[in-house]
């Protein structure tokens, strides 16, 4: 009940914070426009912190009451547009899908060291919004999503104009990301052997088991006793699905291990191959958990029945443990590389 309070208490803040800026921005409206600049421009610079902090709902106020606001740049000579890329502040980037062809204008800014807006993309981000996702790999994936995602917005001659020192965007993005990159081939490697040698002995133990049925074989014609048994059924079952899914995530981690990994590979494929490999490891160990109550099954049952629903109570716990684990990356994962992603549109009506 407490965080609710806190929750409620938080949103109303947020909810007074936006009313006085609205009441603050009606009196700064009453000034004539150089001066509404030089506020701008000053040591507080509010369009520009807003837009490093994020601030989505203060400048969408501010835009509303004063659209020639895109058109403020700092002593850098950089729109708030540039500031959000630089400081990877997604929502307030998106807004420049609002604007139309204006859009244009904007992304051929260029800073003082005559560099542009992809150059400012090409960067390597700041730790406090790298560390919004876990893992090297992912944070190269948002790096490039993000240099991919700017370099749809500007024009084909600014995606080859060098800075002050010599450097393309592209050049730039490699320089900047080289321990990046390396991070994230030790941390898709590690990840990859890891879940291999877990794939690997579920591998073995499944082919084994198939030819130790339990119940043993009948003398005479060889055949399992409880063949026509429906627990036995289960367990044959899920054995061969437990020994497949193993297999496939075996292939797929071992393909993330050969890979090139070139900057490129972390945008899809070695996201996607990740994704595959955790998804058929974790329905290969589902697999395995159910041959096993249904091999319980089959040996006790008849014995000490009461002991069957506890058992397969049991052999349920490793598999929500794997899923809470590692339910979060997948779904990270999945998000960036098959979803609408970090930058899925915002409603085309947010400013005008």
């Amino acid at each position: 009940m407490l965080g609710i309070q806190e929750v409620f208490e938080r949103k109303l803040k947020h909810f007074q914070a936006l009313e006085l800026l609205k009441c603050i921005w009606k009196q700064v409206m009453l000034l004539d426009d150089s001066q509404i600049g030089k506020l701008l421009r000053g040591p507080s610079r509010p369009l520009f912190v807003a837009a490093e902090c994020g601030n989505f709902e203060f400048i969408v106020e501010l835009l509303r009451s004063y659209p020639d606001l895109i058109w403020k740049v700092d002593e850098q000579s950089q729109s708030f547009f540039h500031i959000a890329v630089i400081h990877r502040q997604e929502r307030i980037f998106k807004l420049i899908y609002q604007i139309g062809a204006l859009k244009d204008l904007i992304t051929s800014y260029k800073s003082t060291n005559n560099s542009n807006i992809l150059h400012l993309a090409a960067k390597l981000a700041a730790p406090n919004r790298l560390n919004i996702v876990s893992g090297a790999a992912l944070q190269m994936q948002r790096e490039l999503l993000w240099f991919k995602e700017v370099e749809k917005n500007v024009q084909p001659l600014y995606k080859e104009m060098r800075d002050s020192e010599g450097r393309m965007p592209h050049m730039l993005f490699t320089q900047e990301h080289k321990a990046l990159l390396k991070s994230g081939e030790r941390w898709m490697k590690d990840t990859a052997s890891s879940c291999m040698l877990v794939a690997t002995l579920i591998t073995t133990v499944m082919f084994a088991a198939i030819f130790t049925v339990p119940g043993g074989n009948n003398n005479e014609t060889g055949t399992p006793i409880f063949l026509k048994d429906k627990a036995f059924i289960i367990f044959s079952i899920s054995d061969a699905l437990a020994l497949f899914s193993s297999v496939t995530s075996i292939l797929m981690f071992l393909s993330i291990l050969t890979s090139r990994y070139a900057e490129v590979d972390f945008m899809e494929t070695l996201p996607k191959r990740l994704i595959i490999g955790l998804m058929t490891l974790f329905f290969s160990i589902a697999s395995m958990l159910i041959a096993f109550s249904a091999s319980f099954s089959i040996v006790h049952g008849h014995k000490i029945a009461w002991i069957i629903i506890p058992v397969a109570l049991a052999a349920c716990i490793p598999v929500l443990l794997f899923a809470f684990s590692q339910f979060p990356l997948v779904a990270d994962m999945f998000h960036s590389t098959y979803g609408s992603g970090i930058f899925a549109q915002e409603p085309t009506d947010v400013l005008f």
